[in-house]
C-alpha cells in the first residue's frame, strides 16, 4: 500500500527533531539587505521531507527547495507547524536572493498543490545568501542561510602572482572572420613567353633559370635564313626606291622643260610610289619580326653585317622561370624559348565555396597566411569569378599580393581570412576568459577578493572576443586572462551544487 506523501513528510520531521534550528532566526522588523554578508554553507544543514533546507523557529517550519526536474529551476516552499502541514492560505512568503555584486532577486509565492510556488526562474549560479520573510498567525519571521557554489577567494597578492588579469565587460567592435583555401600563383598580366618569331639556329644563350633580366636585355641570339631574306628584301627595297626617286626627279625636270613627254613623267612618278609602298611594307615586316626601329633605320648601311643574326630581347623586366633552349638548337618560329615573370606582384587564387559567395566581393580587404613560409600579409580581392565549376561547385577569386622581397613562391598553399560581418557587441568578453564549469560556459566574476563562476549565454564571436547575450552586464568585472587558475581553485575548494 502506498504511503501518502504528506504522512511521509510528517514522519521524517518527527525523526529529525523539529526543535532543531538549522538557520539563524530573527523576528521583528526586516533588516536592510545591506546587513547581509556573503558566507559559506553550513556544515550540516537540516533537510526536510522533500530534500530541501528545513528552517525552523519554534513550532513554525519552512522547507525551501529548488525544483528543476523537467522544468527550469523554481522555488517550492512547504510550511509546517510542529511537523503538521499548515494551510497554505494562512502563510505569506517572500524570498530575497542576495548575490555577489549586491544584486538582489525577489520572489513572491502563490499556493499550488501542497506547496508555495515561486513566481520566476531561479537563475544560475545557485550561489547566494537567502533571506526568507514569512508571516503566519500575525508573527513575522526572518530566516536566512547561505548557499555557495563556484566561488573562491584570492587576495591581491595571490592574483598578481598568478598573472590574473581582470577587466570590465563592455562594448566591443567585433569582426566575424571565415577562412578559405588558396594557392600562390603568378600574375598572368606580368608573365612573358619568349618566342623567336621565325625558324633558325641558336648561336648564343645568355640567360639561365632564375636569372634576373632587364627590359630589352639580350637573352639569346639566333641565326635565321628567313630573317636574312627579309632583311635583304628590305635593303633591295631601299635601293629600288632610291633609283625610282632619282628617275622621277630627272623626268620631272625634263617634263617641266618640255623636253620629255608627260607619259614618261607620270610613269616615273608611279614607279616611285610603288617602290615606296614596297619599302614601307618591308619595314613593317621587320618590325613584326621583332627588329627595333634603330636596327631597321641603319640596316641599309651595314653592307657586311650578318643579316641572319637576330638578338632576342626581354620584353619586360623579371625572372627567368622557364628555359627551353640550348646552344646550337634548331628552333621554329613559335618555339617557347623562355618564360619571364615579374614576381614583385603575385596572386593568391582563392577557392570560394557556393555558401560563401555572398561574402566575397571585389575590393574586399583580406589577410593571406602561409604556415609553411611563416607569413601573414594583407591583400585585396581583385577578381571574383562569375561562374561555378561544374564539378567542384566553387568559384575562383584573385587576391593581389605585393612581393618585393620574393618571399611568396608560386605553388605554396595558403589560408585566406575574410570578414563575414562587422558589428558592435553591447557586451563582450575575451574569448580566452571563457571556461567550462559543470554544463555552462562561464567567466569568473570579481567582487572584492571573491571570484564566482557566472554562467553566460553567448552569441557571435571572432578571433579575440565573444558576444554576451545574458549573464554579465556592461561594467561588471571579470577575469580576462589566466581564468583557468580561478577554475582550478574553485574545483579544489569542492563547492557543490546543493539545493
Amino acid at each position: 500500500m502506498r504511503i501518502p506523501e504528506t504522512l511521509l513528510r510528517l514522519a521524517v520531521l518527527a525523526l529529525t527533531g523539529i526543535a532543531v534550528s538549522c538557520a539563524e532566526v530573527e523576528t521583528g522588523e526586516p533588516h536592510s539587505p545591506a546587513a547581509f554578508t556573503l558566507g559559506n554553507n553550513e556544515d550540516t544543514p537540516m533537510k526536510g521531507p522533500s530534500g530541501g533546507r528545513l528552517l525552523t523557529e519554534g513550532d513554525f517550519q519552512l522547507e525551501v527547495t529548488i525544483y528543476e526536474r523537467g522544468v527550469p529551476p523554481e522555488f517550492r516552499v512547504y510550511a509546517f507547524e510542529a511537523g503538521r502541514p499548515i494551510p497554505l492560505s494562512e502563510v505569506q512568503v517572500t524570498i530575497e536572493l542576495h548575490r555577489l555584486g549586491n544584486r538582489v532577486d525577489v520572489f513572491a509565492f502563490q499556493p499550488e498543490n501542497d506547496y508555495l510556488h515561486g513566481d520566476k526562474v531561479v537563475e544560475e549560479p545557485h550561489s547566494f545568501d537567502v533571506l526568507v520573510i514569512a508571516k503566519w498567525k500575525g508573527n513575522a519571521y526572518r530566516l536566512k542561510y547561505s548557499q555557495v557554489e563556484g566561488r573562491t577567494e584570492l587576495g591581491p597578492e595571490a592574483v598578481r602572482r598568478a598573472g590574473i588579469v581582470v577587466e570590465e565587460a563592455g562594448s566591443v567592435q567585433m569582426r566575424r572572420v571565415f577562412e578559405l583555401p588558396g594557392e600562390i600563383a603568378l600574375d598572368p598580366d606580368k608573365v612573358a613567353h619568349i618566342v623567336p618569331r621565325f625558324s633558325g639556329v641558336i648561336t648564343e644563350v645568355r640567360k639561365s633559370l632564375g636569372d634576373q633580366v632587364s627590359k630589352d636585355e639580350v637573352i639569346a641570339v639566333v641565326d635565321s635564313r628567313e630573317l636574312a631574306a627579309s632583311k635583304l628584301g628590305y635593303i633591295q627595297a631601299i635601293r629600288k626606291r632610291e633609283f625610282a626617286r632619282i628617275s622621277f626627279e630627272r623626268e620631272e625636270r625634263l617634263w617641266k622643260k618640255r623636253i620629255s613627254a608627260e607619259e614618261e613623267y607620270l610613269a616615273a612618278q608611279q614607279l616611285l610610289q610603288e617602290t615606296t609602298l614596297t619599302l614601307d611594307g618591308s619595314a613593317q615586316n621587320l618590325r613584326a619580326l621583332g627588329l627595333r626601329a634603330a636596327e631597321i633605320k641603319h640596316l641599309a648601311e651595314r653592307h657586311e653585317a650578318n643579316l641572319a643574326r637576330y638578338e632576342i630581347r626581354a620584353p619586360s623586366a623579371g625572372t627567368v622561370i622557364e628555359k627551353h633552349v640550348a646552344l646550337g638548337e634548331a628552333v621554329k618560329e613559335d618555339a617557347d624559348l623562355f618564360t619571364i615573370a615579374d614576381l614583385s606582384t603575385v596572386l593568391a587564387k582563392v577557392t570560394v565555396y557556393g555558401k560563401d559567395l555572398r561574402y566575397v566581393r571585389v575590393g574586399q580587404e583580406v589577410r593571406v597566411q602561409s604556415d609553411i613560409l611563416g607569413l601573414e600579409v594583407p591583400g585585396t580581392v581583385a577578381y571574383m569569378g562569375p561562374l561555378l565549376g561544374a564539378e567542384t561547385r566553387t568559384a575562383t577569386a584573385h587576391v593581389v599580393l605585393g612581393n618585393p622581397d620574393g618571399n611568396w613562391r608560386p605553388g605554396v598553399f595558403v589560408t585566406v581570412h575574410l570578414t563575414r560581418e562587422e558589428f558592435t557587441a553591447p557586451v563582450a568578453v575575451r574569448l580566452e576568459a571563457i571556461q567550462t564549469f559543470r554544463d555552462w560556459d562561464v567567466v569568473f566574476f570579481q567582487h572584492g577578493n571573491l571570484f564566482e563562476a557566472r554562467p553566460l549565454e553567448l552569441g557571435r564571436r571572432d578571433e579575440e572576443w565573444v558576444e554576451v547575450l545574458a549573464g554579465l552586464s556592461a561594467g561588471e568585472r571579470y577575469v580576462a586572462k589566466n581564468s583557468f587558475v580561478i577554475k582550478a581553485d574553485v574545483l579544489k575548494s569542492g563547492a557543490t551544487h546543493d539545493h
